[in-house]
This record gives structure tokens, C-alpha cells and sequence, in this order.
């Protein structure tokens, strides 16, 4: 089995602002402050709608076969496309299991709008049984298929009222959770050129959001206790190895 625990990061579309809402006078901060404050007067809150969030970084908690590893997409600057079919290339290639938090919410549908705005194809992504049997009754897009697990959505029974955040819940069950950043701060640590505080940052949700799959398959019955406790070993061989400052920061916090 192989797994993409995944997360996306995100900064206003300026381009796709002006064009929206004739903002060709403005420079790109002044623009994205317009966008907000456009959003704030429609809604109480500058969270604008998914098609004007444009990904700066993808980040994937990689099990490919019995190797665990952790990598991102996008080197600040990238071409928004190419990172996001590098990242629908991947499923095509490795047909993983997707875990997330909030995904099904956030993560993918931003994918979805900005890969269509952009032209491209990921037919294994969208495959739901018409070529390939093996997805009719699982695929990627079923709330309740576990191709792709939400896990805040699953935790919460579906239910919008019961959600948490994956700081907290991470953090209450022993693991990181943030370190020293938060999604608030994505759009001006990438203004200011701080592009890899921000892969830093993803790579420790999407290492957060993998242990929690790997308690919850072990909620589950899929894993009994040396199970789990062996593929956590595999994760903390893999981060070791990697030698990278913020991935020891991530194991230095990791106590349970």
C-alpha cells in the first residue's frame, strides 16, 4: 500500500484577482489587501473563496512500498501548474491512499479549480470506476470511500459541529502539532521571501497528519500495538536519516 499523507499552502491569487475585480492599478500586496477586504465586507472574514487561493507548496508524507519519506513540491517561485501536476503525476504513478485533514474541504477542491484554470489532465485522480473497476466502489471522491480519508472529517462523524483542528488534536495525543507558525502566517513569510519557513511549516502537518492515521488505523484494528509502534520506528529511522533541522525539531517535540 502506498500513502500521500498531503497538505497544500496557500496565498491570494492576484492575477486572478484582477482580473475578477479590475485591480490593474495595484501592485500585488495592494491588490491581495483589496481581495481581502472585498471578502471581509461580503462575509465577516478574509478567507477568500477556493478558486483565488493559489499554491505556493505541496507537502507529502510519503509511504512508497516499506520507505517512508517526506518531501515538498514547489522551491518558491515555481510554476503553480507544474507543481500541481508533479503532484497529480504522483497519483497517477503510485495510485496512493490519500490521508488529509480538512482535504476534502480545503486542500483538494483548491486543486481541483486551480488545475482546471490551468489546463491540466490527472485521469487516475478522477477515475471512478468507468475504466477501472477497482474504483467504482472506492475511489477518490466518495465522502465515505477511503481512498482519499479525511480524517478530520471522519473523526468528527461527518458532522461540521464535531471538527477540531490538527494542532490540537496532534498536540493531545502527543505529537507536535505547530511549531512556532501557523497558516495565518503563510502569505507574509512567502512575501517577505521566507519560502522555506513555510515548507518547513507544511512538512510538519503533513507529519502530524500521518501519525494521526497511524493511531487512528490503529483504532481501527488495522494495526495492533507493536504494529504501530513499528511503523512509528520507520518514521522517526526516515526523519533521523534525513538530517534537516526543522525534521529534528519535529522529533525533539515528538513525545507520545
Amino acid at each position: 500500500m502506498n500513502v500521500f499523507a498531503f497538505d497544500i499552502e496557500t496565498v491570494p491569487d492576484v492575477a486572478g484577482g484582477r482580473r475578477l475585480h479590475g485591480l490593474d492599478g495595484l501592485d500585488d500586496h495592494d491588490a491581495a489587501e483589496a481581495l481581502l477586504a472585498m471578502r471581509r465586507e461580503e462575509t465577516g472574514s478574509d478567507f477568500l473563496r477556493l478558486p483565488l487561493h493559489r499554491v505556493v507548496v505541496i507537502s507529502v508524507a510519503a509511504l512508497i512500498g516499506d520507505r517512508f519519506t517526506v518531501f515538498s513540491l514547489g522551491e518558491g517561485g515555481d510554476d503553480e501548474a507544474r507543481l500541481i501536476d508533479r503532484f497529480f503525476d504522483g497519483i497517477e504513478r503510485y495510485v496512493p491512499r490519500l490521508i488529509s485533514w480538512n482535504g476534502s474541504g480545503f486542500d483538494l477542491p483548491v486543486l481541483h479549480y486551480r488545475a482546471l484554470m490551468h489546463g491540466l489532465s490527472a485521469p487516475r485522480y478522477w477515475e471512478t470506476g468507468a475504466t477501472d473497476r477497482d474504483f467504482r466502489f472506492n475511489n477518490y471522491h466518495n465522502r465515505f470511500h477511503d481512498r482519499h480519508t479525511d480524517l478530520m472529517d471522519v473523526l468528527a462523524g461527518y458532522s461540521g459541529r464535531a471538527v477540531a483542528p490538527l494542532d490540537q488534536v496532534a498536540t493531545l495525543c502527543g505529537l507536535p502539532g505547530k511549531l512556532g507558525m501557523s497558516g495565518a502566517d503563510v502569505r507574509h513569510q512567502i512575501d517577505a521571501g521566507h519560502f522555506a519557513a513555510v515548507r518547513d511549516y507544511c512538512e510538519h502537518d503533513v507529519l502530524n497528519t500521518y501519525l494521526l492515521w497511524l493511531r487512528f488505523r490503529r483504532l481501527r484494528g488495522e494495526l495492533d500495538e507493536t504494529d504501530h509502534d513499528r511503523e512509528c520506528a520507520r518514521v522517526r529511522e526516515a526523519l533521523t536519516e534525513a538530517d534537516k533541522p526543522h525534521l529534528q525539531q519535529f522529533l525533539n517535540a515528538w513525545t507520545g
